[in-house]
């Protein structure tokens, strides 16, 4: 159950239609998870700072359980977000985070993964 938060400086309305949709696909894709599983946030016209500049900027925060552990692993899929979002946004400034997950940080249907 991977979760993908794109935060960006850029207004809404610079944003390209059915961004949220295609994120989703393409994570579900990059990651090699159920596109029914994927959990995407697009959060634009955030106040930013990245590398002491305020330019546009955009950060995606990607944490799931059993395929972000590796730098490996985390190395293929950071070329590929890259690719996607800088067709989408074109930022020239953009940082990944991973963050793996293990099943009982997640809670669904009064449980956690773990009991699923």
């Amino acid at each position: 159950m991977p979760f993908v938060e794109l935060d960006t400086s850029l207004p809404a309305a610079r944003l390209p239609s059915g961004l949220s949709q295609r994120l989703c696909a393409a994570a579900a894709a990059v990651l090699g998870k159920p596109q029914d599983r994927v959990n995407v946030t697009v959060r634009p016209d955030l106040t930013m700072i990245l590398s002491s500049s305020g330019d546009p900027c955009a950060q995606l925060i990607v944490s799931s359980v059993g395929v972000v552990g590796t730098a490996e692993e985390n190395r293929d899929h950071s070329a590929k977000f890259f690719e996607f979002l800088t067709k989408e946004l074109s930022p020239d400034r953009l940082n990944i985070r991973f963050y793996p997950l293990e099943p009982w940080q997640i809670g669904k249907k009064g449980t956690v993964m773990t009991f699923l």
